[in-house]
């Protein structure tokens, strides 16, 4: 079931970013398959403390799954072109540290885009520079910038944890529904079994 869950919240999600369906992309049916399996896992009279626990990582793995998909989206059918950096905001300033710099850009016409870039983006870019941004011919999900990334992509190699955490999370919880009776509760066979000296 664990299995079924986490293929249910990624299947739904992909399927939503592919076709254009954004409640499916923005993980709300995720969430709800998440509490689906939560349910599920009452019914079969799992702990409330095991619940909890699929519970929450479901709803982690339903929210980490936009972004992976959005991502795969962008890999199978997206197109990459030259856009021209109008401004860069230091965005760590406005977030303790924490955020990235992030850059307004414009096509070859001189169009804004509406989505600010951060992938490439960097301390020393600045405005006039050209930046390569991966967009969806068919506007699905939305255009990010290209960064050169090595291996497994961190959302997917991130959604692979979550996942597993999730399956890992149920299976422990579904066997520990089943209450085992102790061999020494057994009832004695009749006539006591015991021996004579």
């Amino acid at each position: 079931m664990g299995t079924l869950g986490a293929v249910a919240i990624i299947g739904t999600t992909l399927f939503g970013a592919w076709a254009g369906r954004p409640s499916l992309a923005d993980g709300e049916a995720g969430l709800v398959c998440a509490a689906a399996l939560a349910l599920y896992l009452v019914s079969v009279g799992a702990g409330r403390a095991m619940v909890g626990i699929a519970a929450v990582l479901g709803a982690c793995l339903a929210l980490q799954a936009p972004q992976a998909a959005a991502g795969v989206v962008l890999a199978e059918r997206g197109r990459v072109q030259s856009v021209v950096v109008t401004s860069v905001e230091d965005g760590r300033a406005t977030d303790g540290g924490q955020g990235r710099y992030l850059c307004s850009v414009a096509d070859t016409d001189g169009v804004l885009l509406e989505v600010r870039i951060w992938r490439g983006c960097g301390q020393a870019t600045r405005p006039g520079d050209a930046l390569a941004v991966v967009y969806d011919p068919m506007r699905r999900v939305p255009t990010r910038g290209v960064a050169a990334e090595v291996g497994v992509p961190g959302p997917l190699r991130d959604l692979a944890l979550w996942g597993a955490a999730l399956v890992a999370g149920s299976l422990v919880a579904v066997v520990r529904s089943y209450h085992l009776s102790d061999p020494s509760d057994a009832p004695s066979p009749a006539g006591g079994g015991g021996t004579r000296t």
